[in-house]
């Protein structure tokens, strides 16, 4: 057998084997909420791509370049490809009329924690830690579909958990978690593991922490804790419905001052989000979609 055949065989075999493993990855991505998998899936997606049409081309004789080449043109491609994409979506975003900084009001739907093993372990483990539920929210994002949240408070009356369900296309909930205190001299702090891009900046008197490959409540809020330590904190007197509703507005400020958001007078004509704040946007999606982090804001 010569050479160029066994080559042959053993690009079949590679660009095979990353198709078999894209599908695999897919299907699990649909089925969970880890941003490992998310992350590996997106990798093995792109290099399927780069190598299966470099492949392609090489073995169908359509380019007289060397099959490395040919791979590193596809990867460009979907690099490119793909930031075409995500541009494009990010700039429908800024027309469209779904709230960036959604606002909630109680829940009187019904609905308040999904039933899935999870989520009941992980209401079982405020219940254990003495949480005690405060207020069950809802909010809509547009496009007929709410989010749902539960505000949890400890025993000292001084760290809030607010945990957000957020339902999948594929009617599984995806869930985070944010533990928030407040220090006596205006300090807010924030620790949560929330995995979808922001790009936004935040308050100069936010110390906000993303642990997004944290998804143990325990770990998260030992973290939490040690945070804050050393800091005289306030006890929370204000509802939660009020309090998250006061940082929304806080943020979107915040944001219209620093330049990531146009002005309301002038959103009609340009979209609400700057060229800088799609750009920073942007960014975030794609060190959260291949990196699994983001950047601070």
């Amino acid at each position: 057998m010569r050479i160029n055949e066994i080559i042959t065989i053993d690009g079949q075999i590679s660009v095979s084997a990353l198709l078999v493993l894209s599908i695999v990855l897919s299907y699990a991505n649909s089925k969970t909420n880890f941003l490992a998998i998310s992350v590996l899936n997106r990798w093995v997606r792109w290099l399927c791509v780069s190598f299966g049409l470099a492949f392609l081309v090489d073995k169908m004789e359509w380019a007289d370049r060397p099959f490395w080449a040919l791979a590193v043109i596809f990867f460009l491609f979907w690099l490119l490809l793909e930031t075409l994409y995500t541009w494009v979506a990010i700039s429908a975003m800024s027309q469209s009329d779904i709230p960036l900084f959604p606002r909630f009001r109680n829940n009187t739907t019904g609905e308040e924690w999904p039933a899935q093993q999870k989520l009941i372990e992980l209401r079982n483990w405020l219940r254990i830690n003495k949480f005690k539920k405060e207020q069950t929210l809802i909010a809509n994002i547009g496009y007929e579909v709410d989010i749902r949240s539960s505000v949890y408070q400890d025993e000292t009356g001084t760290i809030r958990a607010q945990i957000l369900f957020v339902p999948l296309g594929n009617g599984f909930i995806s869930h985070c978690i944010s533990f928030t205190s407040d220090s006596v001299d205006g300090g807010h702090f924030i620790t949560d593991n929330l995995n979808t891009p922001y790009g936004g900046y935040y308050p100069e008197n936010w110390d906000v922490c993303r642990k997004l490959w944290s998804r143990n409540p325990a770990r998260l809020l030992k973290y939490h804790k040690k945070r804050i330590e050393g800091f005289e904190l306030e006890q929370y007197e204000i509802d939660p419905i009020d309090d998250i509703n006061q940082q929304q507005g806080v943020l979107e400020r915040t944001n219209i001052e620093a330049g990531f958001l146009v002005p309301h007078h002038l959103q009609e004509e340009m979209g609400r989000i700057t060229w800088e704040g799609r750009y920073r946007v942007w960014k975030e999606v794609w060190l959260l979609s291949y990196f699994g982090f983001t950047s601070r804001g």
